[in-house]
C-alpha cells in the first residue's frame, strides 16, 4: 500500500521530466529492455549492431551510459537512472539531430542523420515506479524473468505483470518463447496481439526466430548468450537492419565490462597456469548459466568467490548456494553490499542451500582477503571466478557508499602473486 501511494509521486515526477525536457523519446527510436538476467549485454548488443551498421545510437546500461559516442556514468547501484537523468539522456540524444554530419566512431555507413535511436536497459523497479512513463518505446524486448526482487514483487505472477509493462508500452514486443514467463504472458493476456505485435525468440522451430531462420556465429560463451543474441536480432529485424550487417555485428561484439570478463591471463601474456574471470552474475539462474559454460573446459578446480546483497531479496541466497555447489569445488563466500544486514548471517542463508558434500565452503567477510585468498590457492589448470560487483564502484556496509573496484582488487593481488 505505501509503495502504492510513493509510486503516484513517483508518476507525478516522472511527467514533470517529460514536460520539463519537451518529450524527447517521440523524437527518437527507442528500444527497451528488460529481464532478470542479461539485459546489459542484451542492450548492449543491440547497441553495437546499430553502431556497426552506420546508425546513429545511444544506450543507457547499468554499466553506464553512452550519448552521442561520450560516456556518462549513472550513479553507484543504479541500473536504469531516474525519470529526471533518463529525460536529460534522451534529450542529449535529440540534440544530435541539430549537429550536421554527426558520426560515431564506428560507422561504416552512412544513413539518415535524422533517424536516431536509444537503446535503454529497463528494471522491473523503474517500471513499477514510472521512471520510464512517457516514453514512445518502439521496442520492448523480455530476455527472462528468474528469482529475484521478490522481497519487493512478493510473487513470480506480480514480478512477471512488472516486466510485461514494458511490452503493453511498447508497439513491437519481443519475447523468449523458452522462459518460464512466456506462458503467464500469453495465457493472462498481458499483452494483445491485436494492439502490440508480438515476435517470439528461442531455440526451437516454433519461435519467430531461433538458430534454424537466422544462423550466426559468435564468441560468446554459453547458451544463455545466445538468448541474448536472438533477442538481440529480433529487436534489430524489428527496426529494419539487413540481415548481413546483424551477423556482422553479433560476430564483432565484445561483452560489456565486467560480463564473462577475463582479466587473467591476458591476452597475448603467453601464460596459461590458471584463470580469471570477473562476472555481474547476482542470481541463481546467472550462475547456473554461466558456471555451467565455463565447467566444462575447467582442467582444475573451479574456485567461486560471491556473496549476497543485504536488505535485498532474502529467499534466492540458498538457491545461489545450490547452484554454485553444482559446479564449483570451492566456495568462498564473502560481502557483496551488505548494508546493515550481518555478512555472517547472510552467508549462512546462502550455505543452508549448499547440498554438494564435495564443494569445499570457506567464509571471509572481507571481499578483499576473499579475493586474495582464492587467486593465492590457484593452481595450473583452476578456474576463479568472482561475481556480484563487477563493474561497480562502491560497497556498502550500511553506512552509505565506500569505494570498490573489483578489477584494481584482483590486479593488484595478481601482481604480487606473480612476482614471487
Amino acid at each position: 500500500m505505501w509503495q502504492r501511494i510513493k509510486n503516484i509521486y513517483h508518476l507525478g515526477i516522472a511527467f514533470i521530466a517529460n514536460m520539463w525536457y519537451g518529450f524527447p523519446s517521440r523524437k527518437l527510436r527507442v528500444i527497451g529492455v528488460t529481464g532478470t538476467d542479461g539485459k546489459t549485454t542484451t542492450t548492449s548488443l543491440i547497441y553495437h549492431i546499430l553502431n556497426a551498421e552506420g546508425f546513429n545510437a545511444s544506450m543507457v546500461t547499468s554499466v553506464g551510459a553512452v550519448i552521442g559516442g561520450k560516456n556518462y556514468d549513472v550513479g553507484f547501484h543504479v541500473t536504469t537512472p531516474s525519470s529526471f537523468a533518463i529525460q536529460k539522456f534522451l534529450k542529449k540524444e535529440t540534440e544530435m539531430l541539430k549537429q550536421d554530419g554527426y558520426q560515431t566512431v564506428t560507422r561504416q555507413v552512412q544513413h539518415d542523420n535524422e533517424e536516431r535511436f536509444l537503446v535503454l536497459e529497463t528494471t522491473s523497479h523503474a517500471l513499477d515506479q514510472y521512471r520510464v512513463f512517457g516514453i514512445d518505446f518502439e521496442v520492448g524486448v523480455l530476455t527472462n524473468v528468474t528469482h529475484e526482487h521478490l522481497d519487493y514483487h512478493k510473487t513470480y505472477e506480480n514480478y512477471v505483470k512488472t516486466k510485461a509493462k514494458l511490452l503493453k508500452m511498447s508497439k513491437i514486443a519481443i519475447v523468449n518463447r523458452d522462459d518460464e514467463s512466456y506462458g503467464m504472458i500469453k495465457d493472462k493476456g498481458l499483452i494483445t496481439k491485436n494492439k502490440i505485435k508480438l515476435i517470439t525468440y528461442g531455440m526451437g522451430a516454433n519461435a519467430d526466430v531461433n538458430p534454424g531462420n537466422f544462423p550466426f556465429k559468435t564468441n560468446l560463451i554459453g547458451d544463455f548468450n545466445k538468448y541474448n543474441i536472438l533477442a538481440a536480432i529480433s529487436s534489430c529485424k524489428a527496426l529494419g537492419v539487413p540481415p548481413d550487417a546483424i551477423r556482422k555485428g553479433i560476430e564483432s561484439f565484445v561483452p560489456p565490462k565486467g560480463r564473462e570478463d577475463i582479466v587473467y591471463p591476458s591476452a597475448g601474456s603467453g601464460r596459461a597456469d590458471f584463470t580469471v574471470m570477473i562476472d555481474f552474475a547476482h542470481t541463481p539462474n546467472a550462475f547456473d548459466q554461466i558456471l555451467s559454460a565455463i565447467r566444462p573446459s575447467i582442467k582444475g578446480k573451479l574456485i567461486h568467490v560471491f556473496g549476497s546483497a543485504g536488505q535485498r531479496d532474502a529467499s534466492k541466497r540458498p538457491l545461489m548456494g545450490k547452484a554454485s555447489s553444482k559446479y564449483a569445488d570451492i566456495i568462498i563466500l564473502t560481502s557483496e553490499d551488505p548494508r546493515s544486514e550481518s555478512v555472517d548471517q547472510i552467508n549462512k542463508d546462502i550455505e543452508s542451500g549448499i547440498k554438494n558434500q564435495e564443494s569445499k565452503v570457506i567464509k571471509i567477510p572481507d571481499r578483499e582477503e576473499a579475493i586474495e585468498t582464492a587467486i593465492k590457492m590457484a593452481k595450473n589448470g583452476d578456474f576463479v571466478i568472482m561475481t556480484g560487483k563487477s563493474h561497480e564502484k562502491s560497497m556498502n556496509y550500511g553506512h552509505g557508499e565506500v569505494s570498490w573496484d573489483e578489477y584494481e582488487v584482483v590486479n593488484k593481488i595478481l601482481k604480487i602473486k606473480n612476482q614471487k
